[in-house]
């Protein structure tokens, strides 16, 4: 199988036509010579990409399997008009090769979706996608890990040009986690930067990727770079001029093309109903092995914050950021303002209830529920609150919280070029689940957490400082455990490894129902614990997610009769759904008064 990497810079895009064009004759020249794209400027993607030789028409694939249903996206290299725009998938039968579905390639992004039914997940199946041409591309189906009693998933953000302008490779990724050989792959955000030319970056992103990709379910969530914005309040869809307002101000058939690439191949949306601008929603479940993830688009129903006047009212030069401690949290909690959205939390409530063929639950999203930075770019750039982090709105994020509580869900999340373990609190400290946000793949922009205040309580031990009970920039509660804060590393490049890149490692125990997490940084021996990051691997109880009990009260359910059920608490009064968990082995016990709720068995 050929490989070829796109030009990813125009400089390079340049270099390379000029060769071919003294090289090659005329004719083989000008079909070779990078160029725009028409109809990729047709929706403002500005890529300049030159066209693949017949052999190296596909560029790689993404795939992942759920209730029996098989979706893989081919990601091809350009294809001119003259080029055939079909390509089959075919899978490796009694030692011969089958074609089992055909796709269309997209006139726009050239992505080619392929949906199977009647997937058999229990086996794995060699794939082999092929262009008339000549090109193909092979990988394998894994089966579904659900006889292991670890599953392990693999978490990115920020794959961005990085310091040294791109210059570092990032192959080292990509090795490190091969040997750590995970079930399923997250890619939670960013994994294009450039706002214009997301084609082109795309290519880039999977020709890196594509030796983990091909062989495992794949998980990519665009976020705020993806879709061409610096930040995204996206407020269901709405078209605007500044990201602040609320909106997308990219093309919406800009976004519908990135979310094309990006997600065409995730198990179908629960709620496929599209937004405004006719642009499309993805947030789904995906269940791994008896892992039931939930996966959000925490981005894309945000409110606006331009409307709240921080500018006006002398709390920052930008309507995002305050830059003052002379304001009060609770003043920007209006009413209706979403983080997720009403869909989405129907979804979660439906999802939290349904146990068929669960043993534990995750939401995977974009970012942590909480301010989870202090400071930015520079170690003397304080803010006081930044309204991109969904800490705000408080009261949305208090009912995303919420919902994940009800079901001891954990929460795995990015973006933050920081990244922070540890436990939300809604009323009181420590009385929800706990996040672990994962490192960027490359720092272009770094943080710190360093709040200018002391903790409410210094929680164990913390070697980095900062580590207990806060009250984030909005006011809400979070219990801070493990950070990556930049900071001399002694490793070389500096400029690399002083900004704590790396990625994380979630390992979820079906047997002891045990999360740990693991957070490594770059070019590291992965074999070696020793060689996480100051403050990981944590390893917490699936039903540590329930939060801690008020007051110590607690209800202990006798499953004797019947062990490792369902079980669900409801409040006496109101017969509202309290928690709801497969419970492990003959016991149960809730962080909430016996006399409080009644106990249904399933």
């Amino acid at each position: 199988m050929h490989s070829r990497k796109p030009i990813t810079l125009l400089c390079k895009a340049a270099a390379l036509a000029a060769f071919v064009l003294n090289a090659l004759p005329a004719a083989a020249a000008e079909k070779t010579k990078p160029q725009q794209w028409p109809q990729l400027m047709a929706v403002g993607d500005r890529s300049t990409i030159a066209p693949a030789p017949d052999e190296d028409k596909i560029c790689f694939a993404m795939y992942t399997t759920q209730n029996g249903v098989l979706k893989l996206s081919a990601q091809l290299n350009p294809l001119t008009d003259d080029d055939p725009h079909t390509v089959s998938l075919h899978i490796l039968r009694d030692g011969q090769w089958k074609k089992i579905a055909d796709a269309e390639v997209h006139k726009i992004g050239w992505t080619a979706p392929f949906r199977v039914e009647d997937w058999d997940e229990s086996t794995a199946v060699a794939y082999r996608v092929t262009h008339p041409q000549g090109s193909r591309f092979e990988g394998t189906i894994r089966k579904d890990p659900a006889d292991k009693n670890i599953v392990v998933a693999a978490v990115f953000t920020g794959n961005s040009p990085g310091p040294g302008g791109g210059k570092i490779s990032k192959r080292d990724v990509v090795e490190s986690v091969l040997r750590l050989d995970p079930d399923v792959l997250f890619f939670t955000g960013d994994q294009v930067y450039p706002h214009t030319a997301h084609t082109q970056y795309w290519l880039e992103f999977g020709e890196l990727f594509k030796d983990l990709m091909k062989d495992r379910p794949t998980v990519c969530m665009p976020d705020d770079h993806d879709v061409g914005q610096p930040n995204l309040w996206g407020q269901a869809g709405r078209k605007a001029d500044l990201d602040t307002k609320g909106g997308y101000t990219r093309p919406a058939e800009y976004v519908k093309m990135v979310e094309g690439q990006q997600t065409s191949h995730l198990p179908d949306p629960v709620d496929p109903r599209p937004i405004e601008q006719g642009i499309g929603v993805w947030f789904t479940r995906m269940n791994v092995g008896g892992i039931d993830f939930a996966i959000l688009e925490d981005r894309k129903f945000k409110s606006g914050c331009f409307f709240l006047g921080v500018k006006e009212k002398g709390l920052g030069p930008r309507p995002d950021h305050i830059m003052t401690d002379k304001y009060h949290p609770k003043d920007f909690d209006k009413p209706g303002l979403k983080l997720l959205g009403d869909r989405q939390h129907a979804f979660l409530k439906q999802w939290a209830e349904d146990w068929d063929g669960v043993t534990m639950k995750t939401a995977v999203s974009q970012t942590v529920f909480g301010m989870l930075s202090t400071h930015g770019g520079q170690r003397n750039g304080r803010y006081y609150a930044d309204f991109d982090a969904n800490g705000w709105p408080q009261s949305a994020r208090d009912e995303a919280i919420a919902a994940l509580r009800k079901c001891a869900a954990f929460h795995l999340c990015g973006d933050q070029h920081l990244s922070t373990f540890g436990r939300y609190g809604i009323e009181e400290f420590g009385d929800a689940g706990y996040w672990f946000c994962v490192p960027s793949i490359a720092n272009l922009y770094p943080r710190w957490w360093a709040p200018p205040y002391d903790a409410v309580r210094e929680v164990g031990e913390c070697p980095l400082g900062y580590c207990g009970d806060y009250l984030d920039g909005f006011g809400n509660k979070v219990t801070v455990l493990a950070h990556t804060n930049p900071r001399p590393s002694g490793r070389q490049p500096a400029e690399l490894h002083d900004r704590m890149p790396g990625f994380g490692i979630a390992r979820f125990n079906k047997e002891t129902r045990e999360i740990t997490c693991e957070c490594w940084p770059r070019m590291v021996d992965v074999t070696d614990d020793k060689n996480q990051y100051t403050g990981w691997p944590r390893t917490i109880s699936q039903f540590d997610n329930f939060g801690a009990a008020a007051k110590g009260e607690t209800t202990t359910v006798d499953l004797s009769d019947k062990p490792d059920a369902v079980v669900k608490a409801f409040d006496k009064k109101s017969g509202e759904l309290l928690f709801v968990v497969r419970a492990k082995g003959t016991s149960l016990e809730l962080p909430i008064a016996e006399d409080k709720v009644r106990i249904e068995i399933e």
